[in-house]
């Protein structure tokens, strides 16, 4: 019998009965599945924040355990922690080598660009609303991720869940594999719900702006109410979720607070993503954009957070530090629009390929990828890390020397024109960006790397 599977099967065993008491020997087994030691910093970590009694980890653990299916929370383990991290990651390493590319850890794709909002600065809308990827192609997606390694897939748009019926299809055909989705919230109802419990490897993301008055304002009045009520439906079928939210110059503060923070939890969010806003497309409102001493809040504020409440909270931009810079470009991510387009970020619309036309391991050592292979990180203080937001001007190098076009359907944006827009909160950024790496004790440890190599 294969030995791994066993581990697995008794990891999963642990699960079902007072899992609390048994995390020594989960841990244990961990371990153990990690032969090649590629996670033993994450899982050492892991133990001392969940074995320390009172601490808040434990408290977010405790919290899953009591309030998530236990159906669910084995496919989280199986799928995500086993299969992706474990598994996939050394499989995908020895891709990335024999490929010489970049191999990424998430693949995230939009099932259709139409959508039942008109968010305003949604940068979505610029695809248009009428394409769709066929179920056949995402499907094919998934099959060629795995054979790299990708056993974790994403789904935005548009609203995803308008595609919600072929979503839960694949999840069904890849068993293997965890699903996640940033959703609106709109379309979840009793039935979805069920669907989710029974297939129990998909989990989703709500998108918020704070509290009701933040979050009409750009969504449309009553959407903060119906997402309440999409929570309190996952919550009552003991689902996963959590929410996601784009922090502005007007809301910042509000998605930043002890008041909305603590009200997620309590209706039931585990987790949360937070993104800072991007002037995508010709009629982006700059207005939008967050100061530098609003990201610098965000920035201290998601690791109060991480420290004193049971919710793990990341931030897009301002965790560049835990990931060395940019992960696009296939370096942890990709994205793959409703028409096709493979494109390095989901907020950066250029493309050299299209996934009718070519394979995934084509289109990731396209001439945009590669040069984004090349040129990452794209700026040695870890909280600068993007090419569009804090370093312009390498956006626009490698657009222009791939020869990518603009993938925005409705008005094709040229760089020059896109970078323009970011060129002066890039500016205003870097000395606050500068003060808090030099405070930070990985930014010597990263300039000893770069300087060595």
């Amino acid at each position: 019998m294969n030995i791994k599977k066993t581990a697995v099967d008794l990891l999963l065993g642990y699960l079902s009965d007072k899992p609390m008491e048994k995390l020594p020997v989960m841990f244990s087994i961990a371990e153990k599945i990690d032969k090649e030691h590629l996670f033993e910093p994450q899982i050492t970590a892991m133990k001392k924040a969940l074995l320390e009694e009172d601490g808040n980890w434990r408290r977010l653990t405790e919290d899953l355990f009591n309030e998530v299916d236990l159906k669910v929370l084995q496919k989280l383990v199986s799928c995500f922690v086993v299969n992706e991290n474990l598994e996939g990651w050394a499989r995908s390493r020895a891709a990335e080598e024999k490929y010489d590319c970049n191999i990424p850890w998430a693949i995230l794709m939009d099932p259709t660009s139409a959508c039942n909002l008109s968010c305003t600065g949604c940068w979505a809308a610029q695809y248009g609303n009428k394409n769709n990827l066929s179920y056949e192609t995402m499907d094919s997606i998934c099959r060629q991720g795995k054979e790299l390694g990708v056993y974790f897939y994403i789904f935005s748009g548009g609203e995803p869940l308008v595609r919600k019926d072929d979503i839960i299809r694949l999840c069904e055909a890849h068993r293997d594999c965890y699903f996640f989705a940033f959703t609106n919230g709109t379309l979840v109802d009793e039935k979805f719900c069920k669907e989710l419990l029974r297939v129990g490897n998909f989990a989703l993301a709500f998108s918020i702006e704070g509290n009701e008055e933040a979050t009409d304002m750009r969504r449309g009045k009553g959407t903060y109410q119906k997402v309440i009520k999409a929570m309190e439906l996952m919550k009552k079928y003991k689902l996963l979720f959590g929410y996601s939210t784009c922090y502005h110059r007007y809301n910042t503060e509000s998605v930043g607070s002890d008041e909305f923070i603590d009200d997620m939890i309590r209706r039931g969010c585990r987790f949360s993503w937070n993104f800072t806003y991007m002037p995508v497309g010709k009629d982006a409102k700059l207005d939008l954009l967050a100061t530098p001493e609003q990201r610098a809040y965000m920035y201290n504020r998601v690791r109060e957070i991480r420290a004193t409440k049971p919710i793990f909270a990341m931030d897009f931009w301002n965790d560049g530090e835990f990931t060395e810079g940019c992960i696009a470009g296939g370096r942890r991510y990709l994205h793959i629009n409703a028409a096709g387009d493979v494109e390095p970020c989901a907020f950066i619309h250029y493309s050299n390929v299209n996934i009718h036309d070519v394979s995934l391991i084509e289109a990731l050592k396209s001439p945009l990828f590669m040069a984004y292979r090349r040129g990452q990180p794209f700026n040695h203080n870890h909280l600068r890390p993007c090419p569009l937001l804090d370093n312009p001007e390498a956006l626009a190098r490698m657009v222009k020397e791939s020869g990518a076009k603009s993938t925005d359907m409705q008005a094709p944006e040229d760089v020059d024109e896109l970078c323009s827009k970011t060129i002066p909160a890039a500016e205003k950024w870097a000395p606050e960006a500068e003060r808090l790496w030099a405070e930070n004790p990985k930014s010597q440890k990263i300039l000893e790397k770069y300087t060595c190599s």
